[in-house]
This record gives structure tokens, sequence and C-alpha cells, in this order.
């Protein structure tokens, strides 16, 4: 049934839920290789930031069946599984959530070139949301780059992000309607 969506903005959401699951996979595996590198505090802050892709895609996820539309799940890509350094990972990062930006600046356009109020309003969250994820990865590489090959500074950056914890967002569409 997908009288109140249209197809191109269907197409979208859905696409977008795969992209978030990537964005999971991404820092799963980036966390991986952190923990291989022996950097357990940042392994520690990239799983609290797969767990919160996880939530972004839920929320694509429940808004599409809010909408009576059909979830299409597709399959997620195979991320790369070592990156050169804990700085090249937060660099990675940074530019995927710079991708990131950009598929819900482009979802944002496409509700409105639909006059789909509520896809465009539920996507205004994602917007805000995302100048903070650029913010944060962007602040680790910076940090990362700032104390360069030195080994005490990495290690008091790789203490610190050991200390991020999931906070369960105030978002739109999570948990689904009718779970809270």
């Amino acid at each position: 049934m997908m009288d109140m969506v249209s197809e191109r903005v269907l197409k979208e959401l859905n696409q977008q839920v795969n992209e978030e699951l990537y964005s999971e996979y991404i820092y799963l595996s980036m966390a991986a290789d952190l923990v291989d590198k022996g950097f357990k505090g940042m392994a520690t802050w990239m799983r609290v930031q797969a767990r919160e892709e996880h939530v972004h895609a839920m929320i694509f996820y429940n808004f599409i069946t809010e909408r009576r539309a059909k979830v299409e799940l597709d399959a997620i890509k195979m991320p790369p599984t070592t990156w050169d350094s804990p700085l090249t990972i937060f660099e990675a990062a940074h530019e995927h959530e710079k991708f990131i930006t950009g598929r819900i600046d482009h979802m944002v356009k496409i509700a409105l070139e639909e006059n789909d109020n509520a896809t465009y309003q539920m996507l205004q969250w994602f917007v805000e949301e995302q100048v903070e994820e650029e913010a944060n990865t962007d602040e680790m590489a910076t940090n990362l780059r700032i104390v360069g090959v030195d080994g005490q500074g990495i290690l008091m950056i790789d203490r610190e992000a050991g200390s991020r914890t999931f906070i369960v967002p105030q978002a739109p569409y999570y948990p689904a309607p009718g779970q809270q």
C-alpha cells in the first residue's frame, strides 16, 4: 500500500535504511580495527557510533511502516576492514558522515519536489543530527592530527574516547510508535 508515499520518496527512504545499516557496519569494522591496533577507547567510541547508526536506520524503517508503505531491505555491502591508523579511521568516518549529509540533503530536496511534508518534517531531525555527526568525527580527527605520532597524546585521546556512552536519542519514530 503506497498511497501515502510517492514511489520516488519511498525508494529514497528504503535506500537510506540501507545507508544507515552500512554506517553501522563500517563503524563496527572501524571498532574492530581499533581493537586490533590496541586502541580500546576509540573502539568504544566507534561501537557507540554504530549503535547510533542502528537507531537512525530504525527511525527510517519505522517511518516507512507508520506511513503504511513497504520496507525493502537490500544487501549491505562489506565495509573495509583495515585502515592505516586511528587518524585515517576518523578521517574516513568524517568523510562518510559528509556523504550521509549529502544523502539527507538530497532526500529533503526530493520530499519538497514531491510535496511530501511528512517526510520533509521527519528529515529535519536528521539535518540537525548530521551537523553533530560531522562535528564529532571532525573533532576526533583534528585531535589526532594535533598530537601527530606522540604516543602519550594518542593514549590520552584513546582514554577520553573510551568514556563515550550510548544515549538513546529523543528522535521521531524511535522507538516505533506504540512501543514506547
